[in-house]
């Protein structure tokens, strides 16, 4: 039995990368889901699929990991979805080029809590640092990566 092709996920609300994951969606000819709460531009593409979900907290993140499946990939910052999308045996990646792995989802929560506390007392001010190009070409040799990992790994499977 063939399994399902790779699907690649956007949390788009705040991505910086969708049009370098358009790119590399197209090299391997991959469908892409680019979910958000408002309208979103996207290429004309049958391989390109918008979804607009309702505007709440977490309901784009809802959408993705109800939809995702083994082997897919999740573009995203947010380390709870990214700590669901590996649980359902998918990839996950930031937009700045670092996957989340089972062996690092765990760190990533436990300094997004961190940090969360940092912040609420005042003690740390101001977000991330400012989205360069060394984290887009970053983003694109990772997502490359993952896809060429998953596609060795399902070729092994068929034997």
């Amino acid at each position: 039995m063939d399994r399902k092709p790779i699907e690649i996920f956007i949390d788009a609300d705040a991505c910086p990368v969708k049009d370098e994951t358009y790119k590399v969606a197209q090299r391997y000819n991959l469908k892409t889901w680019v979910v958000s709460n408002a309208f979103m531009q996207i290429p004309p593409s049958p391989m390109i699929a918008r979804v607009i979900v309702e505007a709440g907290p977490d309901v784009a993140d809802d959408w993705i990991a109800e939809h995702v499946a083994p082997g897919d990939v999740a573009v995203t910052n947010d380390i709870p979805l990214a700590e669901r999308v590996l649980q359902a045996g998918a990839h996950a990646v930031t937009p700045s080029g670092k996957p989340f792995t089972e062996n690092s989802i765990g760190a990533a929560i436990a300094q997004r809590a961190l940090m969360e506390q940092l912040r609420s007392t005042g003690d740390i001010m101001g977000g991330p640092k400012p989205f360069d190009r060394n984290d887009r070409s970053r983003f694109l040799q990772a997502l490359d990566e993952i896809i060429q990992k998953e596609r060795r790994k399902r070729a092994l499977q068929r034997g």
